[in-house]
Formats: C-alpha cells, structure tokens, sequence
C-alpha cells in the first residue's frame, strides 16, 4: 500500500535512524510515497555546534552535512518503503555522484529535502535528491546505497 502524505515526526524518524544529536539531520518528514519519493524538512538553528566554527565572519550550514542529511531522507525511504530494519538486511550509503551547490543556508533556514528513486537494482539504489531554501536549490546529489549483504 502506497502512502501519500503521510508525516512523520522526530519521535518516529528517531525509531528508524540510528543518528541522535547533533548528527541527527532530519527533523521532519512532510510527505512520502513507497518506493517513489520522500521530502523532509531540515531547520537550520544558530545553537548547532558546526555553526560556531563554519565559518567564523558568516555563519554557513557544512555542505558535507547537507549530503549527510540526503542520505537520512534516503534512508527514511528504504525504510518506509521496504518496512525492514534488520541489523542483517541495513542498507549503506556508499556513494554520491553529479554533486552541485548552488547557494548557501544558513541560520533561521528550513532546508527542504526531495528525495526520488531514479533506479533499484537488485542489491543498489540510487536516488536524486535535491535541497531547497526558500524555493531555491542549494544542493543536488545522485546518492547510492547497496545492501549490507553486497559487500
């Protein structure tokens, strides 16, 4: 069964992910469909511990961590979408390809999450994801995961 908006809060990702703060990186998920798409919400808040040292003069959100936090949503999907979380049958991300960033967040940003499976081989997944500020792109990101099994 397909689920079309459907939520989930910090309660329920909590549930599914093994990060906890302040490597935690999905703070909500707005909307998903199995096996298709998710989009989740990052807000950026100044008290975050990279903020004080990325960057001293201009506050600015590590793009690492953006990447990072494509990587949860993707994971949330597998997740939602396969309903395993079996320590024998864990997916790992193991690649990003086509990376681009266009604009910075910075504090007091929500950072928008698109998650969309481009492609299921047997044991690889890849999935386009897309980040957005105030209706603009700041990152973009092929991400790939392969069953634990795989390697």
């Amino acid at each position: 069964m397909n689920c079309i908006n459907q939520t989930l809060n910090i309660k329920e990702i909590l549930k599914i992910l093994p990060h906890r703060y302040p490597f935690l990186l999905i703070d909500r998920v707005l909307n998903f469909q199995k096996f298709k798409y998710l989009k989740a919400v990052k807000n950026c808040t100044i008290n975050e511990p990279y903020f004080q040292g990325h960057f001293l003069t201009e506050s600015v959100f590590p793009g690492v961590l953006i990447i990072e936090a494509m990587a949860q949503a993707s994971g949330i999907l597998i997740y939602k979408s396969t309903g395993l979380l079996d320590i024998n049958k864990l997916h790992y991300f193991v690649g990003i390809d086509n990376t681009r960033f266009k604009k910075n967040a910075i504090p007091g940003d929500q950072i928008f999450i698109e998650v969309t499976i481009l492609k299921s081989d047997r044991n690889i997944l890849r999935f386009k994801n897309i980040a957005i500020v105030d209706d603009e792109i700041v990152c973009k990101s092929t991400i790939i995961f392969a069953k634990k099994s795989f390697f």
